[in-house]
């Protein structure tokens, strides 16, 4: 299981289009995801200012884009290169503080 941070409003157009894509997948060339011991830390880093963050729940088995481990900063994230398929997302849960980052199933 990889998450991936969002806002509610993005993920919810990604819903009615069947496939999720974000502005990194146009600049990098790929879709930044984490695994759940990391996503606090880049909630902190870079979306300290941003409304209304979920977390998209991904099960990397259903992926029909190609999921590479890279190295970011001294750890291995995982990157999707390509539109995520709505389908591999098996829960969305709230991205706030105090929160569990246990699979919300």
């Amino acid at each position: 299981m990889i998450v991936h941070i969002c806002q509610l409003g993005a993920w919810q157009a990604a819903q009615a289009r069947g496939e999720y894509c974000q502005p990194s997948l146009d600049d990098e060339g790929f879709i930044h995801c984490s695994k759940p011991e990391q996503v606090l830390h880049v909630a902190k880093r870079f979306y300290r200012d941003v409304p209304d963050l979920i977390l998209l729940w991904i099960d990397t088995e259903k992926v029909r884009p190609e999921i590479r481990w890279e190295e970011a900063d001294g750890e291995v994230f995982p990157h999707i290169y390509g539109a995520l398929n709505t389908d591999a997302v098996v829960s969305v849960s709230e991205l706030g503080p105090g929160m569990d980052l246990n699979p919300p199933f």
